[in-house]
C-alpha cells in the first residue's frame, strides 16, 4: 500500500516508495559534497530519534536546531518530529538575548549547533539559563558533544519501536514553534501543524511542471518559506542540493545546474545587475543585439504575437542563452517570495527562458497563501490563491487569509492571537492589496509603513522604494516622513556600480565614504530620484535624500533573516542625519 502524506515525517517513505535516489540531500560544507541517498538518510533519521529517546525526548519535548543550510539540518527535523517533539529553528545570527528568550520560552531542553561560532554563542548563553540545555554540535568540536554520540546511542536501543511513537503524532498536532523576529518588539512563537505544513507543500505544487530533477537551496531554512520548499522537492522528488555559502553560489550552481530554486528578488536583481554591467561594456553590434533584446524581454506577456515570439527566439539564441548559462543551464522554473518583485524584471527573467513565480505568505501562513504559476501567472501580482485558501481584502485595504495554512495560534500568547485572527477565522496579515481580475491578489504596502505627512497625506513607501531599485546604482533605500513636511529617503548606493560610472565619469573613486559626499555623486542621485518620483503624485515624491556608506545587514540588525528593512531600526540609528534632512529644508513650501 503506498505511503498517504498527513503528517510531514510521512514524506520519507513516501519518497522510499516512489522516488528512491542516490542524491536525496546533498550539502558542500568545507568545500566538499555531502551526499545522502534516500535510504541512508531515512536510517540516520531513525538513529538520531531513537538517540533522542534515550535522552527522554517525546511527544511535545522541545528541541532547537541553530545551523546554516546543511543535511543534517533536515535529519534532526525529521528525527525530532516523527517522535511528537516540537522542532525550534533558530537562525545563527541571533543576538545572545533572542536566543535566551526563545530557549526559555519554548522550554527548549536540546539543541543542535552547527559550528563552533554556534557552540560558543550557546555556551555563553546557556550560563543565563535557569534550565541550561543540552548541546550536541554537527561540526566535531574540542570539548563538544558530537551529534554522532547520539546516533550510537540510537544503535543501542534495539527495544525501542518509532512506528508506536509515530502513530501518537496526529495532523494537527504541533510540528514546530518559529519565532518571528518581526521588524518590531519581543519575537513570537508560531505555532505551525503538521496538517498546515502538509496541505502548503501539497497544494503549492502546482508551481513545479513535470522534469524538474535537481533544487538548489540557499535561503534560510530557519525561515517557514525555503523549509515549505524543501518539504515541497520531497514531495514532487526532487533531489535538494545546498549551496556552502553566497560566496560560493556561482559556483554551486555551475556544479549542480538546477530545475529550480527559490530566492528573494533582491538577488535577481543582483544577478540582473552584473549581467547589465557587461552588457554595457559590449561595442558595436553585439552590444546593439544585447540592448535590442533587453528592450525587446521588457515587453513579455504570457501570451506574445508570432511576431514577438520569432523575434524572442532570436534573442534568445543570441543573448539570453548566456544568461541561462550563467544559472547552470537547466532552469525550469524560479520561486521568489519575502518581498516584492519588480514587474519588469519578471518580465526579463521569463522572456530569457527563466520563469519566475512570484508568491505570497507569511510565517503564520506556513506559508503560502498565493503563487502564480504556470497558466495562472499576473505580472505584478503574488498569484492567486492556492487550493484551500480564501482571500479578501477588509474596508481598510488590508489583506484577509482564511483556510488550512493559517497557524494554530503564537505560543502562550492567546491575547496576540485573538488580535490576529478573528471569530471568523480570518487572519490579519497587516498587508494592503487589491485583487485584480477577480483573483489576483497584488500586495501595494504593509499596513504599519504606510505613514501620514504633516499635510495629512498618505504614503506608501514600498512602491516608491521599488521605483528607486529599478535604478542599478541604488543597493538600498528608505523612504520615511511620519509626521514631516514631506517624504525624504535614505539610499545606500550600488558602490561597485557606482565605481563603474565615475570611471566613465573621469571621476577619481577614493573611497565609500568620500563618493557620497561628491557633488557630482549627489547630483547624478538627485537625477535618480526625480526620476523615479515622477509618476507619483506630489506629496509622495521624495524632496530630499542623504547617502549613506554601508550597507544595511542581517548582522548590522537592519534586516529580518528574510531580509526584510527592520524601519524602525533605520531611523534609530540614523536619527541625526535625518533630523539633518529637515532642518536643511527648513524654508520648504510643499
Amino acid at each position: 500500500m503506498a505511503a498517504t502524506i498527513t503528517r510531514v515525517f510521512d514524506l520519507l517513505q513516501y519518497n522510499l516508495e516512489r522516488f528512491p535516489k542516490e542524491e536525496f540531500i546533498s550539502g558542500k560544507v568545507k568545500g566538499q559534497w555531502l551526499k545522502y541517498s534516500t535510504q541512508k538518510f531515512c536510517d540516520t533519521v531513525d538513529l538520531l530519534s531513537k538517540g533522542l529517546i534515550s535522552l527522554g525526548i517525546g511527544k511535545a519535548s522541545r528541541v532547537a536546531v541553530m545551523s546554516h543550510n546543511r543535511p543534517e539540518w533536515n535529519i534532526s527535523d525529521f528525527a525530532i518530529m516523527q517522535i511528537g517533539a516540537y522542532q525550534i529553528p533558530l537562525y545563527p545570527t541571533l543576538a545572545e538575548h533572542d536566543i535566551k528568550f526563545i530557549l526559555e520560552n519554548a522550554e527548549v531542553t536540546v539543541v543542535f549547533a552547527a559550528d563552533e561560532t554556534i557552540y560558543r554563542k550557546l555556551e555563553s548563553v546557556n550560563k543565563e539559563l535557569k534550565s541550561p540545555v543540552k548541546i550536541y554540535t554537527f561540526d566535531e568540536i574540542t570539548g563538544a558533544e558530537n551529534w554522532s554520540s547520539l546516533l550510537k546511542a540510537g544503535e543501542m536501543q534495539e527495544g525501542v519501536q518509532l512506528d508506536e511513537y509515530k502513530k501518537e503524532v496526529k495532523a494537527d498536532d504541533i510540528l514546530t514553534l518559529i519565532y518571528t523576529s518581526g521588524t518590531t518588539g519581543t519575537p513570537k512563537g508560531v505555532m505551525l501543524t503538521h496538517n498546515n505544513l502538509v496541505k502548503n507543500f501539497e497544494n503549492s505544487a502546482v508551481l513545479l511542471p513535470e522534469g524538474i530533477e535537481k533544487g538548489l537551496s540557499f535561503l534560510p531554512l530557519s525561515h517557514i518559506f525555503e523549509r515549505m520548499v524543501v518539504y515541497l522537492y520531497m514531495y514532487s522528488g526532487v533531489g535538494i542540493y545546498y549551496a556552502e555559502s553566497m560566496d560560493t553560489i556561482v559556483a554551486d550552481i555551475q556544479y549542480v545546474q538546477p530545475s529550480v530554486f527559490s530566492t528573494v528578488p533582491r538577488l535577481l536583481e543582483k544577478v540582473y545587475d552584473k549581467i547589465m554591467e557587461k552588457g554595457k561594456a559590449l561595442t558595436g553590434i553585439k552590444r546593439g543585439i544585447f540592448f535590442w533584446s533587453v528592450a525587446l524581454a521588457e515587453k513579455y506577456e504570457t501570451s506574445n504575437s508570432w511576431w514577438y515570439n520569432f523575434k524572442l527566439g532570436i534573442a534568445r539564441k543570441l543573448v539570453f542563452k548566456k544568461w541561462q548559462e550563467a544559472l547552470g543551464g537547466n532552469i525550469i522554473v524560479i520561486v521568489s517570495g519575502g518581498a516584492a518583485l519588480n514587474p519588469r524584471l519578471a518580465r526579463i527573467f521569463w522572456a530569457a527562458g527563466m520563469p519566475v513565480f512570484e508568491g505570497y505568505g507569511l510565517t503564520e501562513t506556513s506559508p503560502v497563501i498565493t503563487v502564480n504559476h504556470f497558466d495562472n501567472t499576473m505580472f505584478g501580482t503574488v498569484g492567486p490563491a492556492i487550493k484551500g485558501m480564501e482571500i479578501k481584502i477588509a474596508e481598510d485595504g488590508e489583506v484577509l487569509a482564511r483556510g488550512h495554512a493559517i497557524m494554530k495560534g503564537y505560543y502562550l500568547r492567546d491575547d496576540l492571537t485573538a488580535e490576529t485572527i478573528d471569530a471568523d477565522g480570518w487572519f490579519h496579515t497587516g498587508d494592503i492589496g487589491e485583487i485584480l481580475g477577480g483573483r489576483f491578489l497584488k500586495i501595494t504596502d504593509r499596513k504599519k509603513e504606510i505613514f501620514k505627512t504633516a499635510g495629512g497625506k498618505y504614503v506608501a513607501p514600498q512602491i516608491i522604494e521599488n521605483k528607486f531599485k529599478e535604478i542599478p546604482l541604488v543597493e538600498q533605500v528608505m523612504v520615511l516622513g511620519e509626521n514631516r513636511k514631506f517624504p525624504a529617503a535614505l539610499i545606500v548606493p550600488n558602490f561597485a556600480a557606482l565605481k563603474v560610472w565615475a570611471q566613465k565619469k573621469g571621476i577619481t573613486y577614493t573611497t565609500d565614504e568620500e563618493m557620497i559626499k561628491n557633488s557630482e555623486v549627489l547630483e547624478k542621485f538627485n537625477r535618480i530620484v526625480e526620476l523615479s518620483g515622477k509618476d507619483f503624485g506630489k506629496w509622495e515624491q521624495v524632496k530630499r535624500f542623504a547617502l549613506l556608506p554601508k550597507q544595511w545587514s542581517i548582522d548590522g540588525g537592519e534586516l529580518t533573516p528574510k531580509l526584510s528593512l527592520k524601519r524602525k531600526v533605520v531611523l534609530e540609528k540614523n536619527a541625526a542625519l535625518i533630523d539633518k534632512i529637515y532642518l536643511d529644508a527648513e524654508g520648504y513650501k510643499g
